[in-house]
């Protein structure tokens, strides 16, 4: 019944993992402690944990992204404290394949579990508001998706704790990742927790795609549309298409482990570099689902805090869509040293160059709109500069690896590792951050402080460059990737350097915590009721902070691209209304957890081969989900006094706010 797993699936002679597994253990029972001391279960079920608000969802997942970055870190630190102490003779403190478990759990939670999460996230809070949504399209479909999310982040948690993780690279390459090399359950759990997973990123991206195409408000045509929604929608069209290519890779892979298939291997006709090609059709699109995002929220933020419309909004459009077609015919750049031959390599390497030009055209379009406005410096505008000078050195170093005679010398490097880190972090991390801290009053109703946001701003920026920039140095001097090991004592100092840096990124992050703790418990001085804290143009800020539950009492009506702006400007503003209607609202379902919940018990079930708990599992996920098909009970509607009470609550409370 219990197919592979026993007792000795627990690393008890790995103390490291054991004292890690203490702590969490304590942690996890102190939460729950205090949640059942405090009474608060009903509460999280009611008003979270069934929850089909997208502002709520949007929360979860960021809150999920934020709890995967410390453990993501905290395998970064182990990985950069063994290769500070690992030179010559010193073997360091790290077994080599717990070394390996480490580098690849880390790539995996920082792409799926912290940078993918962060961006559903951001969009879904901000997309409904700014198209004038009520909701999004599916909002059950949306609770879904967000809970196989999270089951995909407990399966990769749990690796750590009962058997191991995949020892092959973040996107575990074959033939390492077959039977034969890696017998144990460790890419079990990578293919499995990625399945589950990347089923709620489709999900998601399906969700958004019909959200904003077919439920914009009246008059906002799609060159009316704020840049981040539309960002957002070229990003879930790249989710849409490409995440059924990874769901079939790991398919393909999983039968070669599970059912003896060779599709990966040499024998019986099988191919490793199918594999390659498959997960680098997924993987280079994915590169762009994770910093589309980022760059229509550094357009919002960087045309709000320089008080002008933003530069370029056409081009903007045409640059996001063209990055989303050519991102596609770029892939075969991650292996040019693989023997596809010159005229290959010249077209792909061609593509990859062409590719930056919009990106340039992008960045060009923020240095004009700064250019003569009222620039103020607010954390969110630190996180863009930041951004815009970082992610410009990793444009320019991702340009020299599209040369093919550069990549065959640079490849496999830590030329590569710095490079890709230069735009992960400072595109998708620095524009997070920047965005959770703009549009942090439209869900709680109160500003983060700004002190403690621009010292994680200082520490993420100084900390990034110390942590990478001697990788690129150390690429140039010829260090591989994935060492845990070397016997050229020349390059301790740069990676002790390195260390440093990422010892000042830790502090960036405890930053951040402080600057929630600190602005939690002052919140009510950096209460914002006006609706407009940052006098914004886009339209979610035409509703007051925090958004009701509802978004907008009444729909609004679009006439321009500055609708928001214009009214504020009219020297006849809109009245307000009174004429309240009912409102339809779809009611909280708690089938996306339960469905999600079998999630697990099949995912963990499939990993260790216990086949009557998997058929348990995925019984009850299609018997749930099903049951829900027949649920007429969906939605509710919220009566017009209702709705009246509470605007007139909430325009008392702005009213009070202005005159003081």
């Amino acid at each position: 019944m219990f197919g592979k797993l026993s007792l000795n699936a627990i690393p008890f002679d790995e103390p490291i993992i054991v004292g890690t597994g203490v702590v969490v253990a304590i942690g996890g029972l102190a939460l729950l402690g205090l949640i059942t001391y405090f009474r608060l279960w009903g509460y999280l079920w009611r008003e979270w944990i069934t929850s089909v608000d997208h502002k709520k969802i949007g929360v979860m997942y960021i809150i999920l992204a934020l709890v995967m970055l410390v453990r993501g870190f905290a395998d970064a630190i182990m990985m950069r404290v063994q290769q500070a102490m690992a030179a010559g003779d010193a073997a360091g403190y790290l077994p080599p394949h717990h070394y390996d478990q480490i580098f690849t759990a880390h790539g995996v939670i920082m792409i799926f579990f912290v940078a993918t999460p962060f961006i559903l996230g951001l969009m879904n809070v901000v997309v409904p508001l700014q198209i004038g949504a009520r909701d999004v399209a599916y909002p059950f479909v949306n609770s879904l998706g967000f809970w196989l999310s999270a089951v995909g982040a407990v399966l990769v948690m749990l690796s750590m704790f009962v058997g191991d993780f995949a020892a092959t690279g973040w996107v575990g390459y074959p033939p390492l990742s077959e039977l034969g090399y890696s017998p144990t359950v460790g890419v079990d759990y990578y293919i499995w927790s990625l399945q589950v997973s990347g089923l709620g990123t489709t999900l998601g991206g399906i969700n958004f795609i019909v959200t904003i195409l077919r439920m914009r408000a009246p008059g906002l045509n799609l060159m009316k549309m704020p840049v981040f929604v539309w960002t957002a929608l070229i990003t879930n069209i790249l989710i849409v298409a490409v995440f059924p290519v990874l769901t079939a890779t790991l398919v393909l892979l999983a039968a070669d482990r599970y059912l003896d298939m060779h599709f990966f291997t040499n024998e019986l006709g099988g191919n490793a570099m199918m594999y390659i090609n498959l997960i680098w059709i997924w993987g280079h699109p994915e590169v762009y689902i994770l910093i589309l995002p980022c760059f229509g929220a550094f357009s919002e933020i960087i045309a709000t805090f320089s008080g002008k419309p933003l530069f370029g909004y056409k081009s903007m459009v045409y640059a996001t869509s063209s990055i989303g077609i050519l991102s596609f015919i770029v892939w075969l750049h991650h292996f040019f040293t693989m023997g596809s031959g010159a005229n290959v390599n010249a077209f792909f390497g061609v593509m990859t160059t062409i590719i930056s030009i919009p990106t340039g055209v992008k960045l060009f379009n923020w240095l004009f709109t700064m250019y003569q406005g009222r620039i103020r410096f607010h954390s969110a505008t630190l996180w863009t500069i930041g951004f815009m000078c970082t992610f410009a050195v990793g444009g320019m170093t991702g340009v020299l690896l599209a040369v093919p005679g550069a990549d065959f010398v640079l490849h496999n490097s830590l030329f590569l590792v710095a490079h890709f880190h230069n735009v992960i972090i400072g595109g998708v991390i620095f524009g997070c951050l920047a965005g959770l801290s703009f549009w942090f009053p439209k869900v709680f109703g109160f500003t983060l402080d700004e002190f403690w946001g621009k010292v994680s701003f200082w520490f993420w920026l100084i900390g990034y460059h110390l942590a990478f920039t001697p990788l690129y140095i150390l690429g140039f001097m010829g260090m591989t990737r994935r060492m845990n090991h070397y016997d050229h004592p020349e390059w301790q100092p740069y990676l002790i350097v390195a260390l440093i840096g990422a010892i000042i990124i830790g502090l960036g992050i405890l930053a951040l915590m402080i600057q929630f703790a600190v602005s939690i418990r002052d919140r009510k001085k950096n209460a914002d009721l006006t609706g407009d804290p940052w006098d914004a143009r886009s339209l979610e800020w035409s509703t007051a902070s925090p958004a009701p539950f509802y978004n907008f009492a009444h729909v609004p009506h679009i006439t321009s691209l500055e609708q928001h702006w214009d009214d504020k400007q009219s020297e006849d503003p809109p009245a307000r209304r009174r004429d309240y209607e009912d409102i339809h609202m779809p009611k909280n379902t708690g089938a996306g957890f339960i469905i999600s919940a079998f999630s697990l018990v099949l995912g963990f079930a499939l990993v260790w081969h216990m086949w009557a708990i998997a058929a348990i599992g995925l019984i009850g996920m299609i018997a749930t989900f099903i049951a829900r098909t027949y649920d007429r009970d969906v939605d509710y509607y919220v009566p017009a006094r209702e709705v009246e009470r509470i605007e007139n609550a909430r325009y008392a409370q702005i009213q009070q706010a202005a005159s003081r």
